[in-house]
């Protein structure tokens, strides 16, 4: 299934999205981010999916915008690549099922903000990631949102004012992505996480995901305020009686609606 800039697949409950540009280093283009978007926002509304890989063919996992449109385009082209871009960053992390990036290269600029905008990464030994757009006289401005929220302020400004390509194992360490392996093993570990995530139920899994976000930028009275309601209501569903009974009856659960 996709498009000639997406692969899609399933395994199982878990669905495999690829970029496919390659030739082009898997250049966001403004198509290519709507057909992502709404790859996303299909296979949100699809209960039998539990989690997302988000992968990339070729060497690169994404270079970020196409420089190429950027450089023909007005002032309103921009505003609606970057409008674009933004409302694509939303839909990772709007949809109920996790979205796990299994980046095997290098991930620049609009490319490393995808990498930190998921909601988990593998990376390879081989990948690295950089926010250069300082290099090239355009600062890389909506990338650093979603990278000051994964690593922290004065890390996401090193790569931002400096624009150096940081090493998966460096990467790691500074929280950008969960884990890094050798390549021959990355599909198999995104996978193993992914079908470990499909486990549960993904009711509760999507209830969680969402406050994880709503709560995530309220101060801590705020934050418990909002999660104390949110885990009053889930401890009364029916996800959360079968998984209390399941537990104490020593038995694996039956989630409803599986």
């Amino acid at each position: 299934m996709g498009s000639h800039n997406l692969i899609e697949g399933r395994e199982g409950p878990v669905a495999v999205v690829r970029l496919n540009r390659p030739e082009r280093r898997n250049a966001l283009s403004d198509e290519l981010m709507r057909e992502l978007k709404e790859s996303l926002e299909r296979l949100g509304a699809d209960g039998s999916v539990r989690a997302v890989i988000l992968g990339a063919e070729g060497k690169v996992f994404s270079s970020g915008h196409d420089l190429g449109e950027l450089k023909r385009g007005t002032l309103a082209d921009h505003r609606r690549t970057f409008a674009l871009c933004t409302e694509l960053m939303e839909t990772v992390q709007a949809i109920p099922q996790p979205v796990i990036a299994r980046v095997q290269g290098v991930a620049t600029a609009a490319g490393c903000q995808l990498v930190a905008t998921c909601d988990l990464a593998v990376a390879s030994r081989e990948a690295a990631f950089a926010t250069p757009g300082v290099r090239i006289g355009l600062f890389c401005s909506t990338p650093m949102v979603a990278l000051t929220r994964s690593i922290g302020r004065k890390r996401a400004m090193e790569m931002l004012l400096t624009g150096r390509m940081v090493a998966a194992e460096e990467a790691a360490e500074w929280g950008l992505v969960n884990r890094v392996v050798a390549a021959e093993a990355l599909e198999e570990e995104a996978r193993a996480l992914a079908l470990r995530i499909a486990e549960a139920s993904g009711v509760t899994v999507g209830l969680g995901k969402q406050a994880f976000y709503a709560q995530i930028e309220l101060d801590q009275r705020q934050a418990y305020a909002y999660t104390k309601e949110v885990m009053s209501m889930n401890a009364g569903a029916a996800e959360a009686r079968e998984g209390i009974a399941a537990f104490l009856e020593k038995r694996a659960p039956c989630w409803p609606g599986s």
